[in-house]
C-alpha cells in the first residue's frame, strides 16, 4: 500500500510542477477532476452495455475497470492535494465504515 501512495505522490508532484496555480485553484480543480473521470466512467458503462442505439456495444468492460481506476487514483491525488497525511485520512476512513458495516 505504501508504494501506492508513492506512485500517487508522483504524480501529484508532476502535476504540482507541469501546471502550477494558486493553492486554492490547485485544490478546486483536483475535486473537480473527478468529476471529469467520472463522466468517462459512465460513458464506458453505457458502452459496455450497448446503452446508446446510435453507438451499440462501444466500450469492453476492461474498459470501464480501466475508468474506474482512473477515478480512484484521480481521488487519491485529490486527497493528496488537499491534505498530506491522506494515506492516514483514507485509512480512517475506511476503518470508520467497516466499523459501522459491523455494527449493523
Amino acid at each position: 500500500m505504501e508504494d501506492m501512495w508513492n506512485r500517487v505522490g508522483q504524480l501529484r508532484k508532476w502535476l504540482d510542477e507541469a501546471a502550477p496555480a494558486d493553492a486554492g485553484d490547485v485544490r478546486l480543480l483536483r475535486v473537480l477532476k473527478i468529476g471529469e473521470e467520472y463522466g468517462e466512467v459512465a460513458e464506458a458503462l453505457h458502452g459496455a452495455l450497448g446503452a446508446n442505439p446510435r453507438k451499440g456495444v462501444s466500450h469492453s468492460w476492461a474498459d470501464v475497470e480501466k475508468e474506474l481506476s482512473d477515478v480512484i487514483v484521480t481521488a487519491m491525488v485529490a486527497l493528496t492535494t488537499i491534505n498530506p497525511d491522506a494515506e492516514k485520512v483514507l485509512d480512517g476512513r475506511l476503518q470508520h465504515l467497516v466499523e459501522r458495516v459491523a455494527a449493523g
